[in-house]
């Protein structure tokens, strides 16, 4: 990575996005970013976690990146949860705007998934979708068929939409959002995701959420993402890091750019970042 920039010195806090970011596009997780994590952690500098995913999917990642007691941002930060799945706090999409997301993807022709009560809801056989397997990985829920949304969308967390035509779902991204934006967050977590949740469930606020819970003020957090649902927590913190992959527009929203993430671009980082630190103690 090239030089970062002299906010470096003063991270204290590093919050990752998993998918894209922390690990391959299989969905492994390679032994380098744990080592680097270990690494960061001996240097003083804390790191947790916040993802789309919901809080059943964050537990296996945690304990592999060997967060204890910390908090960690799921739904984009709409629910914080501890490692064990025990949920802080959380927000939820009004049911208005739940129904009316569901009537604009449906209308749109693509997949829809609802994601409450702790379950993955789908009124087809998600398994047949192409990415209805990672999501199980994802997530760490099988997929509950329904016949119906109805009776879960006062209380959904969230909702996605889901296709790999790619140009549609960027159009729907603003579409939804203009219909609904005012009440809940409407942005794209992978090319082929475009997710609903909660206003505040957002990852500028839910990075805002995990910063003050752990003590530590947003100008000493730095914070590494790859997709458009990365941004909002770009514009809070003190450093904020785009994946080579990502979007050029992710990219551009971003002080740096670090390695892709199936080159284990998180690790790269770390370790640059305890190394500007080192030299900074050095100069004291």
């Amino acid at each position: 990575m090239r030089d970062l920039p002299p906010a470096a010195a003063g991270i204290r806090l590093v919050v990752s996005d998993i998918d894209g970011t922390l690990v391959r596009d299989d969905k492994s997780l390679a032994d380098e970013t744990v080592a680097a994590i270990r690494r960061a952690r001996a240097a003083g500098i804390a790191f947790t976690l916040i993802s789309a995913r919901p809080p059943s999917g964050l537990g296996e990642i945690a304990a592999k990146v060997e967060i204890t007691d910390e908090p960690i941002g799921a739904f984009n930060g709409g629910a914080l949860s501890r490692r064990d799945g025990t949920v802080i706090g959380s927000h939820r999409i009004p049911e208005r705007e739940a129904r009316q997301a569901v009537e604009m993807l449906d209308a749109a022709g693509v997949l829809v998934w609802v994601f409450a009560d702790g379950q993955w809801l789908a009124r087809e056989d998600a398994d047949a979708s192409p990415h209805g397997p990672r999501e199980r990985l994802a997530s760490g829920l099988a997929p509950t068929t329904v016949a119906s949304f109805d009776d879960a969308l006062a209380r959904a967390d969230k909702i996605s939409g889901v296709s790999d035509d790619h140009p549609l779902m960027r159009r729907l991204e603003a579409e939804v959002a203009a219909a609904i934006g005012e009440a809940a967050t409407v942005v794209r977590s992978q090319v082929y995701f475009l997710d609903v949740t909660a206003k505040s469930a957002n990852k500028g606020d839910g990075v805002a959420f995990l910063a003050e819970t752990m003590g530590v003020p947003l100008h000493a957090v730095a914070v590494l993402g790859d997709m458009p649902n990365d941004v909002p927590m770009f514009a809070r913190a003190g450093l904020s890091v785009a994946m080579g992959q990502a979007p050029e527009e992710v990219r551009r929203e971003a002080m740096l750019v670090a390695p892709t993430n199936e080159e284990n671009g998180v690790a790269r980082f770390l370790d640059a970042l305890v190394a500007v630190q080192a030299a900074a103690r050095r100069l004291v």
